[in-house]
């Protein structure tokens, strides 16, 4: 580079540098959405390479484009099998975040309940749930309610520790102002140990999402008439495993949207009492 083009090379550098920060940023915003993307894409065409050059059979590895055909040509199936998976997850998610937070800020309050109960509860947390199963159904039959119970039953720890630690891990200096300001314990709890609990509830709360879906397929696979447990259990029998890839795929969709919409519901709470 001689001294004449000298400047006009740090000139064109000065006008084309807001337009590669503006690409960086972007790529910096977007890079949580492409990595993911990239892998799975990468994924795939390795599952599919390895598939066809060792000519797997079907009915032990489907091809991922044998699962796409067969979720175009099941896909209304598919989809009424889902809807009673995503009520039932819903219900259970509802149940168990209730419970889970009503007896956390009891152990909170109550010095007498926490020693009693919180021993329990990790001990309880111990046994293998999926044994218990098949009780629910003996106590509750074979509908909905059974699913619903055993999937809160297992969903419903997750949400009790985590409100319990966060309701437990507030500053004491707030607490000390709220009382010195007369606030009473509802007040306190309303201003104070709510707000400072939030992501810690919610933290409990996208566990137990994801943990409800998980307990509702188990109550499908033991009793149901419906649902993407069912379905997946009905395809084995038939040996149709691109039929299984697809119905899992389809769950997989529903437990990221309903985790995302724990994630929003996260947001738009923290946004309320102004913890962003």
């Amino acid at each position: 580079m001689t001294a004449e083009t000298a400047p006009l090379a740090a000139a064109a550098r000065i006008r084309l540098s807001p337009q590669s920060a503006f690409l960086r940023l972007r790529l910096r915003q977007l890079r949580p959405v492409i990595l993911p993307v990239a892998t799975a894409a990468a994924f795939l065409l390795v599952w599919q390479v390895l598939v066809t050059i060792l000519r797997v059979p079907s009915v032990i590895l489907p091809a991922p484009t044998q699962v796409a055909l067969e979720l175009w040509r099941m896909f209304p199936v598919l989809l009424w099998h889902a809807m009673p998976t995503t009520l039932d997850s819903l219900m259970a998610f509802g149940v168990a975040t209730a419970f889970g937070v009503g007896l956390a800020i009891l152990l909170t309050y109550s010095r007498f309940l926490r020693d009693m109960l919180y021993p329990n509860l990790v001990l309880f947390q111990l046994i293998p749930k999926i044994a218990l199963a098949p009780l629910f159904v003996v106590w509750l039959g074979i509908s909905s309610e059974s699913r619903v119970a055993f999937a809160a039953f297992v969903s419903f720890f997750p949400v009790v520790i985590s409100a319990a630690v966060g309701f437990a891990n507030i500053e004491a200096s707030a607490l000390r102002l709220c009382r010195s300001l007369t606030a009473s314990e509802w007040q306190s709890f309303m201003m104070v140990r709510f707000p400072f609990a939030l992501p810690a509830i919610f933290s409990g709360m996208k566990i137990a999402m994801t943990m409800a879906i998980i307990g509702v397929i188990i109550g499908e696979f033991i009793s149901a008439k419906a649902g993407l447990g069912f379905y997946i259990l009905y395809a084995g029998s038939r040996m149709e495993t691109a039929v299984i890839f697809a119905a899992l795929l389809v769950l997989c969709v529903i437990g990221v949207a309903l985790f995302g919409a724990v994630a929003l519901a996260e947001g738009l709470v923290r946004r309320v009492y102004g913890r962003r």
